[in-house]
């Protein structure tokens, strides 16, 4: 029972750090795309101002940013869903192995 406890928890502890890796890789990508929609927004106010870019082409590219950053989010708020869960997976098996202890403490004294 105890080496299945503890490679559960070597497995959750193992999800969990993936789950924060992707988290990491998704705030690089919404930095990234971030900054495409500042772009992209700047290009707006220069065609606002009389510049002689399309105006298709900065709605296409906001367009495109957004709907790109709406991906990440949604990526990153199910990392967030997985490295919460992880963790209250990590904090059951803590609790078992807690109990599991205290159980052959009593059976130590016992004997």
């Amino acid at each position: 029972f105890v080496q299945q406890t503890k490679w559960s928890l070597q497995l959750m502890t193992q999800r969990a750090l993936e789950a924060e890796s992707d988290v990491e890789k998704l705030k690089q990508e919404i930095s990234v795309l971030q900054g495409e929609l500042e772009s992209s927004k700047a290009e707006n106010e220069n065609l606002r101002a009389g510049q002689t870019t399309e105006l298709g082409a900065a709605k296409h590219n906001i367009d495109f940013a957004l709907q790109n950053l709406h991906k990440i989010i949604t990526g990153a708020n199910w990392s967030v869903r997985q490295l919460a869960s992880g963790v209250e997976s990590l904090h059951f098996v803590a609790e078992v192995l807690e109990s599991t202890s205290k159980i052959s403490e009593v059976e130590a004294e016992k004997e």
